[in-house]
């Protein structure tokens, strides 16, 4: 008799909720069909802003509708901010869907895991503790870490996190992180003068396939149980 498997993008995202849990976060969830103002005007991405190029976003019928698929689980975090108070920690997983090519790293619909921690007194150095903890639990003790300054516009600052295993002098990008931009808690009616809070993102597909050592982000998607069923 076969016997089922769990599928890597659920394996690795329990694996990572359940380190988090360990810090406080809980779960939430958001529509995959979503509007402009939760996609991006609410996240500080103006109209103008590259990121709304027919390119990157999977418009839906005409535009003047404003309905698109997300292109990230940033809506989550705004639609928990406008029907919460502070204290917040949560996650976000889900699939997301950018107009790009398909190759070995690139996919048009993958998997995304952001968190979001907003409270009194929070700075730079939660973020950094909270990043490096989970990164050490998920990859091992070994694992050095690295933050560099780098842009998203719903944060300031922002940074790109590095990871180097033991034995390689690769630095390999994992997550974009940084404190929540103020607009975008003015946005959820959080005042700025009274809370902070920082947020950060990561791709499960690219994380699968360091945990892992998958080599092709589409053999996630193609139902070869030859692949699967090793997991």
């Amino acid at each position: 008799m076969h016997q089922g498997t769990i599928h890597p993008h659920t394996r690795i995202i329990q694996e990572i909720v359940d380190i988090f849990a360990e810090f406080g976060f809980s779960v939430a969830d958001g529509p995959e069909i979503e509007t402009e103002h939760y996609n991006f005007d609410a996240l500080n991405i103006p109209e103008d802003h590259p990121a709304r190029d027919m390119w990157d976003t999977f418009w839906l019928k005409p535009n003047n509708i404003g309905e698109l698929l997300r292109t990230h689980t940033s809506n989550v975090q705004i639609r928990y901010m406008e029907q919460n108070e502070p204290p917040i920690r949560i996650l976000a997983p889900g699939k997301v869907f950018r107009y790009e090519a398909t190759d070995a790293t690139h996919e048009a619909q993958f998997y995304q895991l952001e968190g979001l921690a907003v409270g009194k007194d929070i700075t730079f150095s939660n973020l950094s503790w909270v990043l490096d903890s989970f990164l050490k639990r998920f990859f091992g003790e070994e694992v050095e870490v690295k933050l560099r300054p780098s842009y998203f516009p719903f944060v300031e600052p922002g940074v790109e996190v590095d990871i180097k295993m033991p034995g390689s002098e690769k630095w390999l990008e994992v997550l974009g992180a940084g404190m929540v931009h103020p607009n975008v808690l003015s946005a959820c009616n959080i005042s700025p003068a009274e809370y902070s809070g920082f947020a950060f993102g990561m791709g499960i597909d690219r994380m699968v396939m360091l945990k892992l050592g998958i080599p092709d982000v589409r053999m996630f998607y193609q139902a070869d149980m030859r692949i699967l069923g090793q997991f």
